[in-house]
């Protein structure tokens, strides 16, 4: 099989166009294995650690509030709150302003389980760019940097 890039315009925008879509769904399926791995390893369904990182600097956040962050319907936020708080990780009270709505924040239980979490996250991360030397992890981070905010461009047209 021939590993070599064709050089010709149209040839070359296409073999691209292959390698790019190959790496990202690559990169893609790494990071859903690593999310079911933290998933067994903390014993936290992956959506409720989706839902516990995005209290991260939030002192309450609502069903609504959720929804709209995790891009679900409420009636799922209703039972990824419900997992978290059989668990002891966040808890909730009536809003002062509006009776009829229900502030959920991270317990102190909560707060450890996140710090938790983002460390060993973290400490993966390193151990990532420690398999690159210093001169690749600045090309890979300018590359990836350059990747998102096409990314991002290309998402304002998918609106």
């Amino acid at each position: 099989m021939n590993h070599e890039a064709p050089t010709s315009g149209e040839e070359l925008f296409r073999y691209q166009t292959a390698r790019i879509k190959a790496l990202i769904e690559g990169i893609v399926h790494c990071c859903h294995m690593q999310t079911n791995f933290f998933s067994r390893k903390f014993a936290i369904p992956q959506a409720e650690i989706r839902c516990l990182f995005l209290f991260k600097g939030e002192r309450y956040l609502t069903v609504k509030g959720l929804s709209q962050k995790l891009e679900v319907a409420k009636s799922r936020v209703t039972r990824v709150i419900s997992g978290l708080e059989n668990k002891g990780y966040i808890d909730s009270v009536v809003d002062p302003k509006d009776g009829r709505v229900k502030l959920f924040g991270l317990t102190a239980k909560g707060h450890k389980k996140c710090t938790e979490i983002d460390a060993y996250i973290w400490k993966n991360h390193e151990k990532l760019l420690l398999e690159l030397s210093p001169e690749e992890r600045h090309s890979v981070l300018l590359s990836l940097e350059a990747l998102r905010a096409g990314m991002e461009a290309v998402k304002k047209d998918l609106e």
